[in-house]
């Protein structure tokens, strides 16, 4: 995918359903999805709002845009901003509070 920020292909992927605050919706694009879908990596663009995150792969990601903050149950706080690379690894749980529009390269396995 070339230039990311500029993709105007995208699919309405509805809201996080496990919001707590606001109504976070999300879109996106499927860049590469595995045979079996064990691994997918595409972009992902998400609004504002909080929900409870369980990450059920493994991910690393690279935010583009926005600002957002996770926070771990165990009260680690990862803080995104852009140009922010992360790894999520599988069963990760907290929090995330979208506060501007974020926007996503990311890879799951």
């Amino acid at each position: 995918m070339r230039k990311p920020l500029e993709e105007t292909d995208l699919k309405d992927w509805g809201v996080i359903p496990t919001m707590i605050e606001g109504e976070s919706r999300t879109s996106g694009k499927v860049i590469y999805k595995g045979p079996n879908g064990e691994s997918e990596s595409g972009l992902w663009i998400c609004t504002p709002g909080k929900w409870f995150c369980h990450v059920t792969s493994d991910e690393f990601c690279h935010f583009l845009e926005g600002r957002c903050t996770y926070v771990h149950e165990s009260g680690e706080v990862i803080e995104i901003t852009p140009d922010t690379a992360a790894f999520f690894p599988k069963d990760w749980k907290g929090e995330c509070t979208v506060h501007e529009t974020v926007k996503k390269v990311y890879m799951i396995r």
